[in-house]
């Protein structure tokens, strides 16, 4: 089975999930639905029949294969950073991380090209997301996007 994802685009706060919060970027995972082929009969020639119901000739059925999904399209959402800090000194950054980590060989350009969306991929699938545009997730683990703090439980006393 192969998987494949949508084209990668980032899309703007108005195509974003509804707890999207405001200024943020996103972008859509798209897995494929997953099938099987089975083989079924269908019907090539109806039975022919008197008046009185009685069977002239039976039906005629051929085999034949038919798609069947066992796993429905599955759309999944997530954050990105913004085509606005997608300067070439972030790509650079970019690829020069994802290079210490054995997924990008080619030169550093700062340019988003197809390597550099090979080498995203590359690092995102073992984190389960399979997509060549760079999730805010993946940028954080690089150490291209500050880390999200953890909330405290209680507010400060004073």
């Amino acid at each position: 089975m192969q998987r494949r994802s949508a084209p990668a685009t980032i899309v703007t706060q108005a195509e974003a999930p509804p707890s999207a919060t405001p200024g943020s970027c996103w972008d859509k995972e798209t897995t494929p639905p997953e099938t099987v082929t089975v083989i079924v009969p269908t019907l090539v020639q109806p039975a022919q029949l008197t008046a009185t119901g009685e069977v002239i000739s039976p039906p005629i059925y051929r085999r034949a294969p038919q798609e069947q999904i066992t796993k429905p399209a599955v759309q999944r959402w997530f954050e990105t950073p913004c085509s606005d800090e997608l300067t070439p000194e972030y790509i650079s950054s970019l690829q020069r991380a994802l290079a210490v980590r054995g997924h990008y060989n080619g030169p550093v350009t700062g340019k988003l090209d197809t390597r550099t969306r090979r080498a995203i991929r590359s690092f995102q699938q073992p984190q389960g997301l399979d997509s060549d545009t760079l999730s805010l997730a993946a940028a954080r683990v690089l150490g291209l996007a500050p880390a999200l703090l953890p909330q405290a439980d209680t507010a400060p006393e004073g």
